[in-house]
């Protein structure tokens, strides 16, 4: 592999196409993450890529920029395929490809399981540029003929280790089989475990590699503290730490789905305004609790 290293003090000077440079000015940005400065002059030129970031290093933007500046407007089929491990991942890579694509006669979709699959056949029949998609749903669709694969360009493998936790490897093989063999190849990962340097070696082509933080540290913008506390005392502890914190947003995690639960009460019964999210919520549910979250 080699080492891609590229300073560059604006997105001005990163050769992206006016339109997309457009709208990543209308969104307030004006220097580039490290991953971002990094990735973008690489994917530009069609090269594949290894890319190990954590979230919150600005690796969507990292990939979804090239990538729209690269897409052929006069092709109404898929060109671009975008795999992520959850139903939030993928909607979230869409939702920046959207945002990022504005200025653009672009036509993307998210694709996973848990909802209706009719309205994303509606979506593809009328014609797509990107598709995101979990593993599972894609192979459905693929299945039932709804998607055809065979114009794909360019295979972004986002959080890639994640994936192969959730046991997609399979999933990842059998989609893999369905597309052009002559295409551009990108995989994220927040670690660099041997199953992903075997699954890298198998797909891609002399790819540059970009590494920002490694993955036994935090990401800079998270500080971590650790409270010794009896198990009783966890959800009072917690309610005083948000008071006196001030807290405003706060993300929890718990072991198990019933946790969340009872935890989503108490805070209420303490005047918080909580959502629980697991997978016995409807995707419906989920993505209110998300957008209220952001809001």
């Amino acid at each position: 592999m080699t080492s891609t290293s590229v300073a560059s003090p604006s997105f001005g000077d990163l050769a992206l196409l006016p339109a997309v440079l457009s709208a990543v000015e209308a969104q307030g940005y004006e220097t580039p993450s490290p991953i971002q400065a990094q990735t973008i002059p690489a994917l530009l030129e069609g090269r594949d890529m290894l890319g190990q970031a954590q979230t919150g290093t600005g690796k969507t933007a990292a990939f979804a920029l090239p990538l729209l500046s690269r897409l052929d407007m006069q092709r109404r089929e898929p060109q671009v395929l975008v795999l992520a491990p959850t139903r939030e991942l993928a909607a979230q890579v869409e939702s920046a490809i959207v945002t990022y694509g504005k200025h653009l006669r672009l036509r993307s979709t998210a694709i996973f399981g848990g909802v209706g699959i009719n309205p994303q056949k509606s979506a593809l029949q009328r014609g797509i540029d990107i598709v995101v998609a979990t593993p599972g749903r894609l192979l459905d669709l693929v299945g039932q003929r709804s998607i055809d694969l065979s114009a794909i360009k360019i295979l972004v493998l986002d959080e890639a280790d994640r994936m192969l936790d959730m046991g997609f490897i399979h999933d990842i093989r059998k989609v893999l089989g369905f597309l052009p063999k002559h295409r551009q190849n990108l995989l994220f990962s927040a670690t660099y475990t041997r199953d992903i340097k075997r699954l890298a070696d198998s797909l891609l082509n002399k790819p540059a590699m970009v590494e920002v933080e490694r993955h036994t540290v935090a990401a800079q913008t998270v500080n971590q503290c650790a409270y010794r506390v009896d198990k009783s005392a966890k959800r009072d502890l917690l309610i005083q730490l948000i008071n006196e914190g001030r807290w405003h947003q706060v993300l929890v995690f718990t072991r198990t789905k019933a946790r969340a639960n009872q935890l989503a009460r108490k805070l209420e019964h303490s005047g918080r305004r909580v959502a629980a999210i697991h997978g016995n919520k409807s995707q419906s549910a989920r993505t209110r609790a998300l957008d209220g979250f952001r809001s």
